[in-house]
């Protein structure tokens, strides 16, 4: 999906693809990280 965004920017020049691209480009860099932290809360949550 960056791809397709970049390309969309490089051929539009519209600083709006380029703001949407930088966002997914910083989730995509955050989103390892986060899952992984709620995969370790659900392991230390008590078993109900």
């Amino acid at each position: 999906m960056l791809d397709f965004t970049w390309k969309v920017f490089s051929n539009t020049g519209n600083i709006d693809t380029y703001l949407l691209f930088k966002e997914m480009e910083k989730e995509n860099q955050e989103g390892p990280d986060l899952l992984e932290n709620e995969e370790l809360a659900q392991l230390d949550s008590p078993i109900s």
